[in-house]
């Protein structure tokens, strides 16, 4: 007799936007208790987003629920716009009695998500703020561009002076995800009004050659920004072709970086293992 697949409940979210199609899209499974990691990253890789989230129930009072998330190659030590879905799932799906909703992981502590007057959800997420590096020669042939400015972090972020050079860069994915085991940031100054800064991030070796919209890449675009413009309270747009924007502040003496953001249900349906 063939035995009967057990079924989870799965969500799709377009984070860091209000509209389908546009932002990054995640998938969010809620779970009763963990599954095998090994089936997890068998999910996330049928999925093929850039990351698809996991969460628990809590059994203590320091958080709510635990969270994980997996890329189609590998699990994550950090996603913002799949942590805003996981929240929105949570707060529209799920009916989440509270405002706020505390997220432990095993390698980022305790992320907290702020349901906002406006209908936006707002990320605490850990500053990561980058060292400046060397411009080296494989970085340049990987990106095809010369940036002005090269920082590391967990990332590498290239600085570029313009938004157009940003907007212009054709990675080699092949090379760009030898020069980083997780990703790529490239950014410059806004051109547009009311923005503060651009970004684009690649992530090859992660198997997601560019991810439209990223939480985590902020950890570090944001405090760079902070201090090169004299601002803690920013506008970022990543300019990949589905685009996003977060509304960011960063707080120097926590160590803390928030941004803000929509989401949108894509589609709900259930998923047999």
């Amino acid at each position: 007799m063939k035995k009967s697949a057990t079924t989870y409940s799965m969500f799709q979210v377009d984070a860091f936007t209000s509209k389908v199609f546009y932002g990054n899209p995640a998938a969010v499974v809620p779970l009763a208790d963990w599954i095998s990691p090994v089936i997890m990253q068998k999910i996330a890789a049928e999925n093929n987003l850039s990351e698809t989230a996991f969460f628990t129930r809590a059994d203590h009072d320091e958080v709510d629920f635990h969270l994980r998330w997996f890329t189609p190659k590998s699990e994550v030590d950090l996603c913002g716009h799949a942590t805003l879905a996981a929240a929105h799932v949570l707060f529209h799906e799920l009916d989440w009695y509270g405002e706020i909703i505390r997220f432990g992981t095993q390698k980022a502590g305790v992320l907290t998500v702020t349901k906002q007057l406006d209908g936006k959800l707002q990320l605490d997420f850990p500053s990561r703020s980058g060292k400046e590096i060397n411009i080296f020669d494989a970085l340049v042939e990987a990106l095809g561009a010369r940036p002005v400015q090269l920082l590391l972090a967990r990332d590498h972020m290239a600085v570029f002076a313009t938004e157009a050079d940003v907007a212009a860069l054709a990675p080699d994915m092949e090379k760009l995800a030898k020069i980083n085991n997780v990703g790529i940031i490239a950014t410059a100054p806004s051109e547009q009004s009311g923005t503060d800064f651009v970004s684009r991030f690649f992530v090859p070796a992660k198997g997601i050659p560019e991810d439209p919209v990223t939480g985590s890449s902020h950890c570090t675009l944001i405090p760079y920004w902070a201090e090169r413009l004299k601002k803690t309270t920013l506008l970022a747009r990543q300019i990949s072709p589905r685009g996003g924007e977060l509304e960011c502040h960063y707080l120097s003496d926590k160590g803390r970086v928030t941004m803000a953001g929509h989401g949108v249900t894509f589609l709900t349906g259930t998923i047999f293992v």
